[in-house]
């Protein structure tokens, strides 16, 4: 079955956590909307009658493809699978490390026979470490307590890992998540844009 994107790298490097991705500010901010890479729609057949399924697995590459998640091939795992448009990857769970995107396509064989795929994403697991969705890992579609920012400039803010093995070395990190910044204990200097029930993230110098 064909996909149409591939997320090549994080989907969100930046700081909308909780139940968003992308960039954040302080206290407001923009979206990030990753790297992606094409992929070509004449991908072979998937090894269920949908393609990459929750619980089944991907290689690595510009061209991914699904294969048996115990085969010497397999990178990540399927975590959630959904159809539609939203391209932040909202709806994945907050260990996910990045997000795949699938576009319609016309395969000889589909999940209903219709000849199409569902536009959508699927949430993916890197199968072994690193795992940039975790806390403090630099990546994923969410920010969490216990990641690192750093300033970007024009009051937004994007993720890094805590470790200093970015790209950019941290400056802050989210130390609580609260309702209103009021609720932030005094020591906070960044106020960094989540989702959720409690938006705010308060961060601290690193």
């Amino acid at each position: 079955m064909g996909v149409g994107l591939w997320a090549a790298g994080l989907l969100a490097a930046g700081c909308q956590g909780g139940d968003g991705g992308g960039e954040g500010g302080r206290g407001g901010g923009g979206r990030d909307p990753g790297q992606a890479g094409s992929l070509s729609p004449a991908a072979p057949p998937g090894y269920g009658d949908v393609f990459l399924d929750v619980r089944e697995c991907a290689s690595y590459g510009a061209a991914p493809r699904e294969v048996p998640c115990r085969s010497e091939r397999a990178a990540a795992r399927v975590t959630a699978r959904h159809h539609g448009g939203s391209e932040d990857g909202r709806a994945c769970p907050a260990a996910t490390d990045f997000v795949l995107h699938l576009s319609e396509s016309r395969p000889s064989g589909d999940e209903n026979g219709d000849g199409l795929v569902p536009r959508g994403y699927a949430c993916m697991r890197n199968l072994q470490a690193p795992h940039p969705g975790d806390p403090g890992g630099g990546g994923g579609p969410h920010t969490v307590v216990g990641d690192c920012v750093y300033e970007a400039g024009g009051g937004r803010v994007r993720e890094t890992a805590c470790d200093g093995s970015g790209d950019r070395s941290p400056g802050f990190r989210v130390e609580r998540a609260v309702g209103t910044r009021a609720q932030c204990p005094p020591a906070t200097r960044l106020y960094v844009q989540l989702g959720g029930g409690r938006p705010v993230g308060c961060a601290r110098p690193v």
